[in-house]
């Protein structure tokens, strides 16, 4: 390989690493506690994070008897769990199909310039429907996740709501026929 296309190579992959790095100062200067807090986490942490992963109503009771602690060692290292911004949410799911939600799509947003992302997702914040939001790398600047009653509904939100945002240049639809997998994250114990 002569000189000039191994130059060429490494000013694209610094072009990429730019990219890769400027989002990563962009997670660590609006949620900086992400990257603390990991290394605060300890065994005990860890194995209560695995058994309210895996059971969120379990009570704190049987959750400290399985850790062989007290139940306010649990309830405190919850707490700081939730401080610390490790566990970032708790509640029910409701199934949206049940309340007429029949379309789960995905929509991959093309922004006019990347700087436009916190603008645009306060737009889309707006938009009780759209559940879920991504700065992504890749083919679009975003993506999102939304639920739609029917094909009338879905074409409501994205022509005049969500290509209506300033900022919004393009977006291109998937639709999801089925799910299989919906899942946490597994916690895994630092012995194994």
């Amino acid at each position: 390989m002569n000189f000039d296309k191994m130059f060429e190579k490494m000013i694209i992959s610094s072009a990429k690493v730019a990219k890769y790095l400027e989002i990563c100062n962009f997670c660590c200067k609006f949620a900086p506690h992400l990257h603390e807090n990991m290394e605060k986490i300890d065994e005990l942490d860890r194995k209560i994070l695995r058994i309210i992963t895996q059971n969120a109503r379990m009570p704190f009771r049987d959750v400290a008897e399985l850790c062989g602690v007290s139940r306010a060692a649990v309830h405190q290292r919850v707490q700081k769990l939730f401080d610390g911004g490790v566990i970032i949410g708790s509640g029910y799911q409701v199934n949206p199909k049940m309340m007429g939600y029949n379309l789960c799509v995905y929509v991959g947003i093309t922004l006019e310039k990347g700087n436009l992302y916190n603008a645009v997702s306060a737009e889309l914040e707006k938009i009780p429907e759209v559940v879920e939001s991504q700065f992504t790398l890749g083919a679009y600047s975003m993506l999102i996740k939304l639920y739609a009653k029917d094909d009338k509904h879905l074409m409501h939100l994205l022509n005049s709501k969500i290509q209506e945002i300033p900022g919004v240049a393009n977006t291109e639809t998937l639709t999801a026929l089925d799910q299989k997998i919906n899942r946490v994250l597994p916690v895994e114990l630092e012995k194994e």
